[in-house]
């Protein structure tokens, strides 16, 4: 099994690309804030720069655990507990939880992304991917975010920038 050393993730495209040694992967589609781009403490955006997995939450954890707090409720989603709790956000099956590599910019201060708990995290299956809807963290689908979360090792690098996909990039996926 690869480790990854870097995922990137485009906000223009609504994708993390997965890197090991400089060669890419897996892909798989997000859901990033809807608000946007940005740093600041209580925006609802996602933040950019350069980033490290601070934390992995879950393993073991069953898919569509509930997540509050970063502890398991006890609870699995289904679309019976969906409706009982109209307009949560819904943090599911794992954590990847990012921590700002960039002084003043993403780390440190009123833009700091780990005291913002920005997850990389599951999310219900009826919910869209592709479409910027999170209240800043980056969403996946519980079987992507399965697949991804045993290659991603403590610290690996994330890198989240608002530009499409590389061409290097496009031309490896073909």
């Amino acid at each position: 099994m690869v480790s990854l050393d870097l995922l990137h993730i485009s906000i223009a495209d609504q994708q993390l690309y997965g890197f090991a040694g400089g060669r890419l992967c897996l892909r798989f589609p997000v859901s990033t804030g809807r608000n946007g781009v940005g740093e600041q403490n209580g925006s609802g955006c996602t933040p950019r720069g350069m980033h490290q997995v601070r934390a992995r939450i879950g393993d073991g954890l069953p898919a569509g655990a509930v997540l509050r707090g970063r502890r398991w409720t006890g609870e699995v989603w289904s679309a019976a507990l969906h409706g009982s709790f109209p307009g949560r956000d819904w943090i599911l099956t794992r954590i990847l939880w990012l921590s700002g590599c960039e002084a003043g910019v993403n780390r440190m201060g009123a833009v700091d992304t780990f005291r913002r708990y920005i997850y990389i995290h599951g999310t219900p299956d009826c919910e869209p991917m592709g479409v910027p809807l999170s209240h800043g963290c980056i969403r996946m689908r519980n079987a992507d975010l399965l697949q991804l979360f045993p290659l991603v090792p403590p610290h690996c690098a994330v890198s989240i920038d608002e530009a499409s996909c590389p061409n290097w990039v496009a031309a490896e996926l073909e």
